[in-house]
């Protein structure tokens, strides 16, 4: 069936929700390119004018991109419904995502006895904990970050997204990492924000790429100081001072740093926000913690915070505190802070690990910090299909990257190092069969 005829309809309005229907029931997938606007026009019966405004709908809510002479194709992860990840056969190895090793999160404790120690939260009180609060304050204070003022979330993007929220609006451009995290760069398209790309090598952000786009005008950053995902870099001491003395000459950018990883991510902190007018720095749980501990804590500026809080009790309200109550304890736990040690060892073993193994197959890559690593390839999706073939399972960097090159990201947090040689064997053979350079 020609693609046209997924979408339907007379008016813009229609146009587009036929496609986002078409994306729901999975006639369209990411990465689908429409119909031209004057061969739809022409399908539909109507004006060039009508489909062009469908369009820009679209794209404002982050369901498609135009990609100039490339059209106009459905994104990686459009807002319209959840989509699973496509299941790997039985018995390849799957170094896809980017979550932790389960076997190396400390243990949950029983949430009836919180219950039976918390006392019942009343409209009115507090968003935050009084014991979550004193917890962050006292082991972000110890990592250089200012906790005057703090708020709980959801999980790390929910705190980007309402700090985003609190200062600005759809058409304003925010510098991201390219390559960089893709939800990110989803949430961006949704927000209408217009993602403008930071060049990154291993110690993060280059400073002369900042430099560039503070001096076009940029109205916030997001920036990961550790573990960035995909490319597992990480700031030093001397490329946070770069980066930190650039930002002090435009105070009026928002400045937001999503430390997601935390103690998994092997490195120390070097955060670049304090003394900022507009900043935030977002500590989330799940790499470290667990995922299914949708919380993260958000440090900032009193007019940011104020903000995010005033919107979030519009909404949710606030984030249970049975849930802080038991990050909290976990948190202060010397226990769990032996367990996050041990796995922050173990992940820096395995990332050394394959790196190694890569080095000795003479593939470049480097990898600081985090749960992933990036190689940069010609042909991304060749090289992800070959490996498949070896019984490996990687993702194409397509949906990481706005204008930097085509590579691979290669999730190493459940990575064995004995399946590293392998790992790295298997890349090397599908490079050369496939007559494949990296960059």
């Amino acid at each position: 069936m020609p693609l046209q005829y997924s979408i339907s309809g007379a008016t813009s309005e229609q146009i587009a929700s036929s496609v986002e229907d078409a994306i729901r029931d999975e006639r369209l997938v990411p990465g689908d390119v429409l119909p031209t606007v004057r061969a739809l026009a022409g399908d539909l019966g109507v004006s060039p004018t009508t489909v062009a405004a469908s369009y820009r709908e679209l794209a404002r809510r982050g369901v498609v991109m135009g990609e100039g002479r490339r059209g106009t194709r459905v994104r990686p992860a459009p807002p319209v419904a959840g989509r699973l990840p496509i299941a790997v056969p039985r018995g390849v190895l799957d170094l896809r995502t980017g979550g932790p090793d389960p076997m190396l999160l400390p243990a949950l404790p029983r949430i009836g006895r919180f219950a039976n120690h918390t006392r019942a939260v009343r409209y009115g009180e507090p968003s935050v904990s009084e014991k979550l609060a004193t917890v962050a304050m006292e082991k972000l204070a110890a990592e250089g970050v200012e906790t005057g003022s703090i708020a709980a979330v959801g999980g790390a993007l929910d705190g980007v997204e309402r700090v985003l929220d609190a200062w600005l609006r759809p058409g304003d451009k925010v510098a991201v990492e390219d390559p960089g995290y893709t939800a990110v760069l989803d949430l961006l398209a949704a927000l209408g924000l217009k993602p403008v790309p930071l060049e990154v090598d291993q110690l993060g952000v280059r400073p002369v790429s900042l430099e560039r786009v503070v001096e076009r005008g940029i109205a916030a950053a997001v920036l990961t100081p550790r573990a960035q995902n995909p490319t597992g870099a990480a700031w030093d001491e001397e490329r946070a001072a770069s980066l930190r003395a650039l930002l002090s000459r435009r105070q009026d950018v928002l400045l937001v740093e999503d430390d997601h990883a935390g103690p998994a991510a092997g490195l120390s902190l070097h955060s670049i926000c304090a003394g900022r007018r507009r900043w935030a720095t977002i500590r989330s749980v799940s790499k470290w913690l667990g995922p299914d501990l949708r919380l993260a804590v958000v440090a900032g500026d009193p007019v940011t915070v104020s903000r995010v809080e005033g919107r979030q009790a519009l909404g949710t309200g606030w984030v249970s505190h049975l849930l802080q109550e038991m990050v909290a304890e976990m948190w202060s736990d010397p226990g769990t802070a032996a367990t996050l040690e041990e796995a922050a060892r173990v992940y820096s073993s395995r990332r050394d690990a394959l790196v190694d193994a890569l080095g000795a197959e003479g593939i470049a890559a480097t990898a600081r910090s985090g749960l992933t690593l990036w190689v940069p390839v010609a042909d991304e999706h060749a090289v992800v299909a070959g490996l498949m073939d070896h019984g490996i399972a990687v993702a194409p960097g397509e949906p990481f990257r706005i204008e930097s090159p085509p590579g691979i990201r290669i999730a190493l947090a459940t990575l064995q190092e004995r399946d590293a040689p392998r790992v790295a064997g298997a890349l090397s053979r599908v490079l050369k069969q496939r007559s494949v350079r990296f960059g």
